[in-house]
């Protein structure tokens, strides 16, 4: 869920910043930042509580965010020495810790169906999302403020990888995750590829249908769920609570085929796998998506699947109903198609319920006949 990855971070920023409590951070510019050190740990400590408040409140309100100035009993530090105060910047500290320890708590208190406002780019986040999220804020602005105080840093390179897997799932992977991370901030350079001027991090993508969340799937997420499964027979759960038999063959071949175009950076969220889960009892019953993005026709291919339990309930035609029909709102998208066997007849009835038409009698290499619906 991502809260024991918020103790790491937040105890790797501690730690570094803890043997510099004695510098100047109000005076000292937090690297490339136009903030002090002194305001990024203020900015860490308010998205910390942000973040906590939010996910622990399911708040949906884009108005909801604290400000945070840290300040003591006495007022905001000892008059005319608040930047090299050594009480001061340990309090800092503290306060980091504090909040790191409040968003831990609501991501481990989080229902798995928990999700809150976040503006980027979707309009919400689960609860990894937010521990991704936190996490991000940590271990850059502490490289930030570690740039300015003059000190190396690089923290565990699995929290970076936590980080890329949920939030940045557009971004190749390179070899050092850290570096990477830092590259897709607008924070280094990377080679082979030019330096960002300008990021966003992108949380799962949930579409609603009267019965059904169809929920986007992260690169970690798909990991899970095509990890051991060359046979089709083991891998994880993705972290959906999955019905009987779940999840079925087809849906960890497509965790596979999102893996391979994350690995090889054409991901595109928006056009790659999505479980449906029903929203009665937060059950997971089968997966739909795409095979990739349009091509430079816009013509996008679909697939879908269910667990054998949950067939014969019209959920994979509402579920691609609701895919399609975002998917044909878009300008880069004019049609969408699939292919189905042709002994496959409840697919084709999935298919024509949901406006598909088949293209011509006649089958394609694979022995399989194509079925296409226009915007």
């Amino acid at each position: 869920m991502g809260g024991n990855e918020v103790d790491e971070a937040v105890a790797s920023a501690v730690a570094l910043l803890r043997p510099v409590v004695d510098r100047d951070w109000a005076d000292t510019n937090a690297g490339g930042l136009d903030w002090s050190c002194r305001q990024t740990a203020e900015h860490i400590v308010t998205d910390l509580v942000t973040y906590a408040a939010r996910l622990a409140g399911r708040t949906q309100s884009p108005y909801a965010r604290l400000n945070i100035t840290l300040g003591s009993v006495g007022g905001l530090a000892p008059a005319g020495n608040e930047g090299a105060d050594t009480r001061v910047n340990e309090g800092i500290l503290d306060v980091i810790t504090a909040t790191g320890a409040l968003l831990t708590a609501a991501i481990r208190t989080a229902p798995r169906d928990a999700r809150a406002f976040h503006p980027a780019p979707f309009r919400s986040a689960n609860r990894e999302g937010f521990a991704a999220m936190g996490i991000a804020e940590v271990l850059l602005h502490a490289h930030d403020m570690a740039e300015g105080l003059g000190l190396p840093y690089e923290p565990p390179a699995h929290l970076a990888e936590f980080v890329l897997t949920r939030i940045f799932p557009e971004v190749r992977p390179g070899p050092d995750r850290w570096q990477t991370l830092l590259w897709a901030t607008g924070r280094a350079d990377l080679p082979g590829r030019a330096r960002l001027t300008g990021w966003t991090w992108s949380n799962n993508l949930v579409l609603d249908t009267d019965r059904l969340r169809l929920e986007g799937v992260t690169p970690a997420a798909a990991a899970d769920l095509s990890s051991g499964a060359a046979d089709l027979s083991s891998g994880g759960t993705g972290g959906f609570d999955w019905i009987e038999d779940g999840p079925f063959h087809g849906t960890r071949e497509a965790a596979g085929m999102l893996i391979k175009s994350y690995e090889a950076g054409v991901h595109r969220p928006e056009f790659g796998m999505y479980i449906l889960v029903r929203r009665e009892d937060d059950r997971a019953v089968g997966g739909v998506g795409f095979h990739g993005a349009p091509d430079e026709e816009g013509k996008a291919e679909v697939g879908y699947d269910l667990a054998e339990p949950a067939r014969g309930n019209g959920y994979a035609t509402e579920a691609l109903r609701a895919l399609a029909e975002r998917a044909l709102a878009r300008d880069d998208v004019r049609s969408l198609f699939a292919t189905i066997e042709p002994s496959n007849a409840p697919s084709q009835a999935v298919i024509a319920r949901a406006g598909f038409v088949r293209v011509s009698e006649e089958l394609d290499a694979e022995g399989l006949q194509a079925y296409e619906l226009r915007g």
